[in-house]
C-alpha cells in the first residue's frame, strides 16, 4: 500500500468513527425531546402513551387540589379545552391559579397528564413563549394586554386580568 492509500484509508476510517459517534448522540438525544402541546392539541390528537411532551397553558381557576403531601392535581387550559394534570413533587413558588405553566411528562391512558416537571412564570409579565404563540394564533392574546376575551364571548363588565396586574 502506498502512503497516499494509507492516508485515504485512515481518513475514511476516522469519518466512519465520527459519523457513528454522531449517530449515537443524535439517537440518544431524540429520546429526550419533548414536543410542545396545548390542551386543545392533546384533546384533538392524543400522543402515544410513551411519548414525552410539554403541556403549556394557564392553570385553571379552582382546580388546584393538594392531598397534604407533595401530590397535587390541577387542570391546564388554553381557554378552549382543559387537561387534568397530576404531579408529585415540590411546585415552584410562583405556581398559582390563572398563571402560565408548562408541565413536562406523558399522557396517561385515562387522559390525565402525568407531569414529572412543572415550570411556572417568573414575574408578572412573563408567559412561556410557546403558550403565548398558541394563544395569539387563537386570537386570545394581545401584546401589552395579555389574555383577552374569546371572540365568541360577550364583553363583560370587568376586563380579564392579565399581564401587568
Amino acid at each position: 500500500m502506498t502512503r497516499k492509500a494509507k492516508r485515504l484509508y485512515l481518513i475514511g476510517a476516522m469519518l466512519v468513527v465520527v459519523g457513528g459517534a454522531a449517530g449515537l448522540v443524535l439517537t440518544a438525544l431524540s429520546s429526550s425531546v419533548a414536543y410542545f402541546q396545548s390542551p386543545t392539541d392533546l384533546v384533538t390528537n392524543a400522543p402515544a402513551p410513551t411519548q414525552r411532551i410539554r403541556l403549556g397553558g394557564l392553570v385553571e381557576e379552582g382546580t388546584v387540589k393538594r392531598d397534604g403531601s407533595s401530590h397535587v392535581t390541577f387542570s391546564v387550559t388554553d381557554t378552549v379545552d382543559s387537561v387534568p394534570v397530576t404531579y408529585t413533587g415540590i411546585l415552584p413558588d410562583l405556581f398559582r391559579e390563572g398563571q402560565g405553566v408548562i408541565a413536562e411528562g406523558t399522557l396517561g391512558p385515562d387522559r390525565v397528564f402525568l407531569a414529572d416537571t412543572v415550570l411556572a412564570k417568573h414575574d408578572e409579565t412573563y408567559m412561556p413563549k410557546e403558550v403565548v404563540d398558541d394563544l395569539k394564533a387563537r386570537g386570545l392574546w394581545e401584546d401589552g394586554k395579555g389574555l383577552v376575551n374569546k371572540p365568541e364571548e360577550t364583553v363583560s363588565a370587568s376586563p380579564v386580568s392579565g399581564a401587568g396586574s
